[in-house]
């Protein structure tokens, strides 16, 4: 699943933004276009924390009883 940031998320953002700027939409509006299209997609989100520490301080993470 790629996340924001990774090659091949600006990847398809990128040939989004070009679809968007041929089909009319201006500069300024076809970068977030293109970003929310992704965001809408199945499987284009974040992922979150990959690791125990990613998770944040071991005494606040959910679901943790002390």
């Amino acid at each position: 699943m790629p996340e924001p940031g990774s090659k091949k998320y600006d990847v398809r953002r990128a040939r989004l933004r070009k679809d968007a700027e041929k089909a009319g939409t201006p500069d300024q509006h076809a970068n977030q276009e293109a970003n929310e299209t992704l965001q809408q997609e199945e499987g284009w989100g974040s992922g979150g924390p990959r690791t125990e520490r990613g998770r944040g301080p071991k005494g606040e993470r959910p679901g943790n009883e002390g």
